[in-house]
C-alpha cells in the first residue's frame, strides 16, 4: 500500500486535512460547519442524526460527504457514548455503539462526530492500519485514547496520531473534581497533568487543556509521534459547531479512510 503514485482526496475550501506523516493512502480530514443544507442553528452541514436537525437535511449532507471520497469507499458511523469500546469498520452499512473505529482494509473508513469534543487521529507508519477516536473528557479519562492503541498490532513507535479541532484551553472550562479524577489516573507525569489545568478566578474552576491531556495519556503508551492540536472550536464559530457555545447546534465529522 505504501507503493505507487500519491492520491489526494480534493477537499472542499475550509475542510481540515490531517497535517502528519503518513503514507498518502490514508485520508483523513475534517469537515466544517460550511456547505450543507440544514437550517439555524444546525447550519449548514451537520451531520448528526441525533442533535434535533431534519433527517432529510442531515441525510442531504452525509451524500455531500460521500461524494469527496472515492466511488465505492464505505465508512463506519459511531453511535458515540462517550465510552471507551474500539468498533471495527465494516462495509454493512450499519451504525455501531462505540467510540472508536479501526480501520485495516483498502476502502474502508470511519467516522466520528463532535462539536467540541477531540477527534484523535490514527495510523500505521506504513499506512496499512487506520483508526479514530472520540474523545471528550469522560472517554479521555477512562482510556478511549489507550484502547485505540491498543487494538493496532503495531507498537505504538510505530503509530501516528494527529489532534483535530476541539475545545481549547480558552474556554474549557471544569470543576475541582476532573482535575482530580485525571492526577489520580495517570500513570505517568502526575505534576504534568496538574499543570494542563490553569485556575480561574472562580475558586474549585480551571481551564483544562485537552489537547495537553490527550498528548499525556498517548506518550504514556509510547507512542510519541503525535501532531496537531491548537484549535478551538468555540472560537471558531464560523468553521465549527460548539456545544459548549450554542446548546442546540449540529456537529461537524472527522474521518480517516483507508483508499481503494
Amino acid at each position: 500500500m505504501t507503493k505507487g503514485p500519491a492520491r489526494e482526496v480534493l477537499l472542499p475550501s475550509g475542510w481540515l486535512r490531517a497535517a502528519w506523516a503518513v503514507p498518502s493512502c490514508v485520508t483523513a480530514f475534517v469537515t466544517t460547519r460550511v456547505g450543507g443544507v440544514s437550517q439555524p442553528p444546525y447550519d449548514s452541514l451537520n451531520l448528526g442524526l441525533h442533535v434535533g436537525d431534519v433527517p432529510e437535511s442531515v441525510q442531504e449532507n452525509r451524500n455531500r460527504l460521500m461524494k469527496v471520497l472515492p466511488s465505492g469507499t464505505q465508512l463506519q458511523w459511531l453511535e458515540q457514548v462517550h465510552g471507551t469500546s474500539v468498533v471495527d469498520a465494516c462495509a454493512d452499512g450499519c451504525t455501531r455503539t462505540g467510540d472508536a473505529v479501526y480501520v485495516d482494509r483498502p476502502g474502508l473508513g470511519g467516522v466520528v462526530m463532535t462539536a467540541d469534543c477531540l477527534p484523535v487521529f490514527f495510523a500505521s507508519s506504513d499506512g496499512r492500519r487506520a483508526a479514530l477516536a472520540h474523545a471528550g473528557w469522560r472517554g479521555l479519562l477512562d482510556g478511549v485514547l489507550e484502547s485505540t492503541v491498543a487494538r493496532f498490532p503495531d507498537v505504538p513507535a510505530e503509530i501516528h496520531a494527529w489532534l483535530g479541532p476541539a475545545i481549547g484551553p480558552c474556554h474549557f472550562e471544569v470543576g475541582q473534581e476532573v482535575l482530580d479524577a485525571f492526577v489520580a489516573a495517570a500513570s505517568l507525569d502526575r505534576e504534568e497533568t496538574r499543570a494542563a489545568f490553569v485556575p480561574t478566578a472562580t475558586a474549585g474552576k480551571y481551564l483544562a487543556d485537552i489537547y495537553r491531556l490527550a498528548r499525556l495519556r498517548l506518550r504514556a503508551t509510547g507512542l510519541l509521534r503525535v501532531s496537531g492540536g491548537g484549535l478551538c472550536t468555540v472560537c471558531e464559530s464560523s468553521q465549527y459547531f460548539s456545544y459548549r457555545r450554542d446548546g442546540v447546534t449540529g456537529r461537524f465529522a472527522s474521518v480517516v479512510a483507508l483508499l481503494p
